[in-house]
């Protein structure tokens, strides 16, 4: 049923084929990822300015395949009462999104979740008297939200 290949026919099929299969690894995701994934994931101000470059250079970070979709703050405002949160949620969904295809999502949503809470902090960290008041307040509901709901 099965005809054997001549030498020279099988070395043709190699020579065809060797570029092929040379390109392969080519698309293989950078081995470094869940270090990359962890740095622009953590609690601090330097990670989210990090985070926020990266999003703004997508093509360069296009080897590592991650997921950079957002519906931002869900079914909660973006800009509740002016405040801006929407890139902070961004983030958020970041985190949420890429530790999920990763298989990881459990061990990091407390951290994600943290992350979320310092980056709006960070937001209302921008007003003074009863807007900071009313900002930080709104932070704490959507971390508290977001703790207990987010999936």
């Amino acid at each position: 049923m099965f005809r054997r290949l001549s030498a020279a026919s099988t070395a043709a099929l190699s020579a065809v084929l060797a570029p092929l299969l040379a390109a392969a690894p080519a698309q293989a995701v950078p081995a470094d990822k869940p270090r990359v994934l962890l740095s622009w994931t953590q609690t601090s101000a330097a990670s989210y300015g990090i985070w926020v470059a990266a999003r703004g250079d997508r093509v360069k970070w296009s080897a590592y395949a991650v997921d950079w979709s957002t519906d931002y703050c869900s079914k909660s405002p973006d800009n509740p009462f002016g405040f801006p949160f929407e890139i902070s949620c961004a983030r958020h969904d970041f985190g949420y999104r890429n530790y999920k295809r990763a298989g990881a999502f459990t061990a990091n949503k407390p951290r994600l979740d943290s992350a979320l809470y310092a980056d709006l902090k960070r937001v209302c960290g921008r007003y003074s008297g009863g807007r900071k008041a009313s900002c930080n307040s709104l932070a704490w509901t959507y971390y508290q939200a977001v703790r207990r709901l987010g999936r």
